[in-house]
């Protein structure tokens, strides 16, 4: 029986995995879903909400909120790409900031929210003709994905590329306070308990410090078309 097949695409933060991810779900004209800005619209709730204190968290007070959360990813034609919607809010632009940046890893170490996440972004992938970016999709959200990619890059490329980000988008930020925050994260991503960022075994790891994103892309479309002969898979 044809049918499509599910890419999932893990990597370090700021490694190019967004990116990648877009352009594939373009040429293959496969839904996009970014577990990351799911991640990101939680912890805009959150500060909208009050919940933090500082570094303190208190699960009990949102948990209610968490309940009737509702994500959708549509796409945009006048920008040409996927927004995330919250609650039928448009949220793409307001979870760029650095402020939502430095707290999305603490939100992302909450078991509640993990469970509540992981439930959602598993439905999103039963039609398949997916790209899912993330931390943990291809062993944790699916592990029988056809294709599984696991994206790194140097600190220093990785921290560039995000400093660049900010200061388009207008942030007043110092690439050593990006740079610092990345390691941050890297740390708290790969030690948390619950779903850490690691490779599959059977991942594909692209370090992509030295390379353009048109050799990434014909990198993975070289393992995309493997597959569809393979398997005879129409995607």
């Amino acid at each position: 029986m044809n049918r499509k097949i599910i890419i999932a695409i893990d990597g370090y933060s700021s490694s190019g995995k967004s990116t990648l991810a877009k352009e594939i779900s373009k040429r293959l004209k496969y839904k996009y879903i970014d577990t990351g800005a799911m991640y990101r619209g939680i912890t805009l709730l959150a500060i909208r909400k009050k919940i933090f204190n500082s570094d303190l968290w208190n699960i009990r007070n949102f948990i209610p909120v968490l309940r009737d959360i509702n994500f959708k990813f549509r796409w945009n034609r006048k920008l040409n790409e996927t927004n995330i919607f919250l609650n039928e809010e448009n949220i793409q632009s307001e979870i760029r900031s650095l402020n939502i940046t430095k707290k999305v890893s603490l939100i992302a170490q909450i078991p509640e929210i993990r469970e509540k996440l992981t439930f959602i972004q598993k439905n999103f992938g039963e039609k398949k003709g997916i790209v899912m970016d993330g931390r943990d999709i291809g062993h944790s959200i699916f592990p029988k994905s056809e294709l599984k990619i696991f994206m790194k890059g140097s600190i220093e490329v990785r921290s560039y590329r995000r400093y660049q980000d900010l200061k388009k988008k207008g942030e007043k930020v110092s690439y050593e306070e990006v740079q610092k925050n990345i390691i941050h994260r890297d740390i708290m991503d790969t030690s948390r308990k619950i779903s850490p960022l690691k490779k599959s075994i059977d991942s594909i790891e692209i370090d992509n410090t030295f390379l353009s994103i048109e050799e990434q892309l014909n990198l993975i479309f070289q393992l995309i078309n493997k597959i569809i002969k393979n398997k005879h898979i129409i995607v």
